[in-house]
């Protein structure tokens, strides 16, 4: 399969949806990268082990004081700080407050964490703004990972209508910052068969997948909506990739209907 054939069947596919919905745009705009709402939270959130979740915030803390001391030696030394160095010292007071409320959630809610600005900005006594801008910076330095959301709506005419929700949120360990912080801070290294044995299963997964056809690729790694627009969209390429094997002629490309 080609980069080539993937961008014909996506035109397709895209060309299709807008004539079908005549040019109709939804009353309420949805951001870049948006996933529809209950399509992949299953495969998204993770429930933290126990007392992962306090561990995580002593390292933010302890990220932010690590973060003011490096500033501090490097207008010292007259120096630029390095790119991880920058994301640590970009660290505030309000991003690490926001952090704790993330990981009390996960603790909570087994994981499971979609917040709006406005209950973060309540349960932190920050402004939305603040809350906002803290998002970024934790996002920025590897402390969490967030994915946008939309769900539809009712509205007047045919067709679905859709509106940004709040986002779905996993806190991580931030990997890039981790040589940084204290060593007890840092997670101890596996040992060197557990190591093996994951590289192993990862081969293993890599292979079969490669042996899916791009339809049941699709299905098995995406749910809801998503997943079926995709599996349809992996049909075609099948199709296509069928078609161009069998018949050089490009004139007999299958068409979706």
């Amino acid at each position: 399969m080609t980069a080539f054939t993937f961008g014909e069947a996506t035109t397709r596919v895209l060309a299709q949806v807008a004539s079908g919905q005549g040019g109709r745009r939804s009353r309420s705009s949805v951001r870049r990268d948006s996933i529809e709402a209950g399509t992949f939270e299953d495969a998204f959130f993770a429930k933290p082990a126990k007392g992962e979740c306090d561990r995580l915030i002593r390292m933010a803390r302890v990220a932010l004081d690590t973060g003011r001391r490096i500033k501090r030696e490097a207008r010292g030394q007259g120096r630029d700080l390095t790119g991880a160095e920058h994301l640590l010292a970009s660290l505030t007071a309000g991003a690490v407050r926001v952090y704790e409320e993330l990981c009390t959630l996960a603790r909570l809610n087994g994981g499971k964490v979609y917040p709006s600005y406005d209950r973060l900005a309540s349960a932190t006594a920050l402004g939305r703004a603040t809350v906002a801008r803290a998002i970024q910076i934790l996002e920025d330095a590897g402390f969490l990972v967030r994915q946008r959301r939309f769900r539809r709506i009712e509205g007047e005419g045919p067709g679905p209508r859709f509106e940004q929700t709040s986002n779905a949120y996993r806190v991580v360990a931030p990997k890039r910052l981790l040589s940084l912080l204290p060593r007890w801070l840092r997670p101890a290294p596996a040992p060197n068969d557990t190591v093996q044995h994951v590289a192993d299963e990862a081969e293993e997964q890599k292979r079969l997948k490669g042996q899916l056809s791009c339809c049941e690729l699709a299905q098995i790694t995406v749910g809801g909506s998503l997943g079926r627009m995709l599996a349809r969209l992996g049909a075609v390429i099948d199709q296509m990739t069928h078609s161009r094997e069998s018949h050089p002629d490009p004139e007999s490309l299958p068409i979706l209907s």
